[in-house]
């Protein structure tokens, strides 16, 4: 029997080339990985049966914003070792690879990977550099580092993060990322240090319009202007913000699955991706925390075809564009456009 690639078999999008700019490295873990963290560690669970609900989202779990950030809590104490540290990095972009992924855009929380051992930022930021020039060898994928900073945690935290980032520019990290809960903690504050980042190298994603409404991603675009938003979805409750994000061509990092499951939309249909693209948005398609959400990015191409029903074509569109939102030098940014352009190209002409 031959595999099935028609583009409603799980093959053909599997196949597809990728590029994610919206991965969290602590939201990627493998559930074997960490069992066998738990049982070299004595940790406080007793199987994997167990364990999964702490650290991924069940069907019968309640889709809540509080329900999918408690998971991290229990993700952070898993960072025990170098080792340990370096082999979730290792397997995060082994797993995009086999996905097809051609680009990716890491973001890892230093602070988070630090606190379980109380290693320093400086020494977990290196070991995740390292892990990932391994792997990008090993497994013929192309990675950019983003360090991510939280909005409710202390400044002098994110302070020290961007420093050690701006001292490792040109060694992998190539943007600096703001999370964090934007409902209850303000970007503003931030904003001086975000600006220091930019001047000195790297690029600029931040969370805005997941948690919280459009003045958000307003903000982002207008008082900082950001190279790219996460997620954003909620831009389309203020029809000025919708042209602001139009008329800059911001990009927006787009996660559906993570969007249901952390609670900001109820069902999947009704999700406002169609609506934004309608709308002209520059829309790219992530999936934020895969582990967590146990999808691949193949998923999420396969959930935006056959659940919003938008056309084949549209995966190409929103590859492409990722592409061209990539935290790439110029020219490494432009081939990778074309090489995909012109892989898309073949790949739908043989199966059509």
């Amino acid at each position: 029997m031959t595999e099935d690639h028609s583009p409603t078999s799980l093959p053909f999008y599997r196949e597809l080339p990728k590029i994610e700019l919206h991965r969290h490295l602590e939201g990627s873990l493998r559930v074997r990985t960490m069992m066998e963290v738990v049982r070299a560690h004595n940790l406080d669970v007793k199987d994997t049966g167990y364990l999964r609900p702490l650290v991924q989202v069940e069907q019968d779990d309640p889709y809540t914003f509080e329900n999918f950030l408690a998971k991290f809590g229990t993700l952070r104490l898993f960072y025990k070792s170098p080792e340990i540290i370096q082999r979730i990095t290792r397997e995060a972009v082994e797993d995009a690879a086999v996905d097809n992924v051609r680009y990716l855009e890491l973001r890892f929380t230093p602070v988070a990977l630090s606190r379980a051992e109380g290693f320093s930022i400086a020494r977990v930021t290196d070991w995740v550099i390292e892990s990932t020039h391994e792997a990008e060898r090993d497994f013929d994928i192309k990675v950019g580092l983003i360090a991510s900073i939280n909005r409710h945690e202390d400044l002098a935290l994110a302070e020290e993060v961007t420093e050690v980032a701006l001292d490792r520019v040109g060694t992998g990290i190539v943007g600096l990322d703001l999370a964090g809960n934007e409902a209850d903690f303000p970007a503003a504050p931030f904003f001086p240090l975000l600006r220091e980042a930019r001047r000195g190298g790297l690029r600029l994603t931040i969370h805005a319009g997941e948690w919280s409404g459009a003045d958000n991603v307003r903000e982002a675009i207008e008082d900082l202007e950001v190279d790219r938003i996460g997620h954003g979805i909620r831009v389309l409750e203020d029809p000025r913000a919708v042209q602001l994000a139009r008329e800059s061509r911001v990009p927006f990092e787009v996660c559906i699955t993570s969007n249901l499951h952390s609670g900001v939309v109820g069902k999947i249909a009704d999700h406002p991706v169609r609506k934004m693209l309608l709308e002209n948005l520059n829309v790219t398609i992530n999936t934020d925390d895969p582990s967590i959400s146990r999808i691949t990015l193949g998923d999420e191409y396969r959930l935006v075809r056959e659940e919003l029903g938008l056309p084949v074509w549209t995966l190409r569109e929103r590859v492409l564009a990722a592409g061209r939102a990539a935290f790439l030098p110029d020219r490494a940014r432009q081939k990778l456009v074309y090489d995909l352009a012109k892989e898309f190209s073949q790949k739908m002409l043989s199966e059509s």
